[in-house]
């Protein structure tokens, strides 16, 4: 289905770019034989002039466009085709023998319609005629002008045409590279979600054992606040800092529950940050991991800061846990949530974003996380 959709868009984006570019040098072109019709209607003209001769000047302007809007007519017999007719376009062997027979029959139709107009243009215009009635048109010479016009046009068309595959060959490898990493990003987050709503559930189940029903109602409030805004976004997805900050406060508030006043949370955020886009679940399994190793392990419990603001175009973010104290071994920054985190800030922001991870002297651990700013649109 991934492929198939590619492929649909891929050749829908790459056939506008190739139309627009055909447009505009049919374009081109067409006023530019234009331009040389007219020049030749003007030469043939004064040759009259010359011979003392007053004509009309629209024999001479029919036979100048003749001449040359033939080629754009050419020019579109070569382009219109589509589908498997679009390989005579490209350069080969066989094609090359093809557009050398289609060249000579060219040549003949071109110069026979041009000899055509000119007896026709001597009945009609006898003054014109007078001049230009013996005009033999079809000659060798003419006939190895038309098929050297031809050469040019087939390998202006064939280079438009080898332009335009190389473009939608582009287009299609960069829209598959994006695809495959959307499809990757989208198992990630499908990976942490579960993860997170075990561990959630877990600890609920655990409230309910030990007859504390009303902390179990509490906690399922915040984890339906949880699961509500988790099922409204569309993953990959970027959301405002302020929608994660009411994920995160309710995590929190279900893991003070869980540890019963021996875990203590502050969050400090500064108001012109709220409104930064930030990966949804960004921090959730951050200060999850924070809890898990630097708290829970500990029997006195422990302290979890956050702190989120905007320096100027980045948005800073940091979690620290204060872990078991001091002289006790560092907290680890593992586990799929951390892992996650670091795949996710890579995509969405590869090369401009930094993700440290630092054991403290004094106990635990502090992760910093900077982004690009940028404003939510309301």
């Amino acid at each position: 289905m991934i492929e198939s959709g590619m492929n649909t868009t891929g050749n829908s984006a790459s056939g506008a770019l190739s139309l627009r570019v055909s447009i505009a040098a049919f374009f081109g072109l067409f006023v530019a034989a234009v331009a040389l019709a007219v020049i030749t209607a003007n030469e043939c003209h004064y040759n009259l002039l010359l011979k003392h001769i007053h004509a009309s000047y629209t024999p001479s302007l029919l036979y100048g466009l003749i001449c040359w809007l033939w080629w754009i007519g050419l020019l579109l017999a070569l382009w219109l085709p589509a589908g498997s007719r679009s390989r005579l376009l490209r350069f080969s062997s066989s094609g090359v023998l093809v557009h050398a027979g289609l060249a000579s029959l060219s040549g003949i139709a071109h110069l026979a319609l041009l000899q055509y107009e000119v007896r026709m243009a001597g009945a009609h215009w006898p003054a014109w005629g007078s001049l230009y009635s013996s005009l033999r048109v079809a000659t060798p010479w003419r006939f190895g002008v038309d098929l050297l016009i031809y050469a040019l046009i087939y390998s202006f068309s064939g280079f438009l045409h080898s332009q335009s595959e190389a473009q939608r060959a582009v287009i299609l490898g960069l829209r598959l590279e994006r695809q495959l990493s959307e499809a990757q990003l989208k198992a990630l987050q499908m990976q942490m979600e579960p993860h997170f709503l075990f561990n959630t559930l877990n600890a609920i189940t655990s409230l309910v054992a030990q007859g504390r029903n009303a902390e179990a109602m509490k906690t399922l409030g915040h984890l339906h606040t949880i699961l509500r805004a988790t099922l409204q976004r569309k993953a990959p997805e970027r959301v405002p800092f302020s929608d994660e900050l009411r994920v995160v406060e309710s995590y929190l508030a279900i893991q003070q529950v869980r540890f019963a006043g021996r875990l203590q949370v502050e969050i400090d955020t500064a108001p012109d940050a709220l409104d930064g886009l930030v990966p949804c679940f960004l921090l959730q399994p951050i200060v999850e991991n924070a809890i898990q190793h630097g708290i829970a392990p500990g029997t006195s419990g422990g302290l979890v800061e956050a702190s989120v603001k905007r320096v100027g175009d980045t948005l800073w973010m940091q979690v620290k846990d204060s872990g078991r104290g001091p002289g006790s071994s560092p907290t680890k920054g593992h586990g799929i949530g951390m892992k996650n985190t670091r795949e996710r800030l890579a995509f969405f922001y590869p090369g401009t974003h930094e993700f440290r991870a630092t054991a403290l002297a004094e106990g635990g651990y502090e992760v910093t996380i900077q982004i690009p700013y940028e404003r939510a649109t309301a």
